[in-house]
């Protein structure tokens, strides 16, 4: 094809296609050359200065002795000591006092973030939406309380409520008529209410104690959703025939909070009160 170059004299390899298009073999620009030969230069440079070349199982360690590890530990060291004056202050406070503290309180939330995401978002959605079985936080219905004390409380000691499974003691007959009432957010409009003791955990209006963790049934908000395909009558007649956490029935509902005292500092819980308190339902 060399041969029949219809473009002699010019810098192209004789590979002509379509009448014109050919392969020319020109030099590259000489601003290109340039920078590949400053690439070059740069990475041996580079090489000499960080660790890069292999030396037995591990690289040299470079003339300037850098490690990303050091790196770390000094972006850690900056972090803490901006963080030492609020941890300072936090360390004498109470999760109150933080909570209407303006920059402290901002600190705290900001602190607590990575805190609620590892160990409550799993259970209660990062926003504090809740899950299929766990608690809503950004609402203002809580079983034991929502005051910044009552979180803080919840969080360190962990929480386990109790209702006995009333199928041992109520008929199926009695335990439609009582759901249906509760459903309708009116428990107190049937007497097996006043007659089989739900008054002594849900109160005489129905409305539940703090004290106990019980729920208030008038409000329509639940503790457990109804699973798929079931209604929420249905849902509500599990609970009162198998109740909540009664060892004695394999069906009973499960609802156990751990020990976070346990696994966190107490400023770290602290901290997480005030980001929780700060969805926007803590009384």
């Amino acid at each position: 094809m060399a041969d029949n170059n219809s473009f002699p004299g010019e810098n192209n390899t004789g590979h002509v296609w379509d009448d014109n298009l050919r392969e020319l073999t020109n030099p590259p620009p000489r601003w290109w050359m340039l920078a590949f030969w400053a690439s070059v230069i740069w990475w041996v440079v580079y090489g000499v200065l960080y660790p890069m070349w292999p030396v037995g199982h591990e690289s040299n360690k470079g003339l300037i002795g850098w490690t990303q590890m050091d790196e770390y530990i000094k972006g850690v060291d900056e972090v803490e000591a901006i963080r030492a004056e609020f941890e300072t202050q936090i360390k004498g406070m109470s999760a109150a006092e933080i909570l209407v503290a303006p920059g402290l309180s901002q600190y705290a939330v900001a602190s607590a973030k990575v805190l609620y995401g590892d160990n409550c978002a799993p259970c209660h959605g990062g926003g504090g939406q809740g899950g299929p079985g766990y608690p809503v936080l950004a609402d203002d219905d809580w079983l034991y309380g929502g005051t910044i004390e009552n979180i803080q409380q919840t969080i360190t000691m962990g929480r386990k409520g109790i209702m006995t499974a009333h199928g041992k003691i109520l008929s199926d007959t009695e335990i439609d008529s009582l759901s249906k009432a509760i459903e309708a957010g009116d428990p107190m409009s049937d007497p097996n209410f006043t007659q089989k003791g739900c008054i002594a955990c849900h109160g005489m209006d129905g409305k539940g104690m703090a004290v106990l963790g019980s729920a208030n049934l008038t409000d329509g908000i639940y503790r457990f959703a109804p699973a798929e395909g079931e209604s929420l009558l249905d849902s509500i007649k599990h609970t009162i025939k198998y109740g909540v956490n009664d060892a004695t029935e394999p069906k009973s509902r499960e609802a156990v909070m751990p020990k976070f005292g346990e696994r966190l500092s107490a400023d770290d819980i602290k901290k997480l009160a005030v980001y929780v308190h700060k969805f926007g339902g803590g009384q």
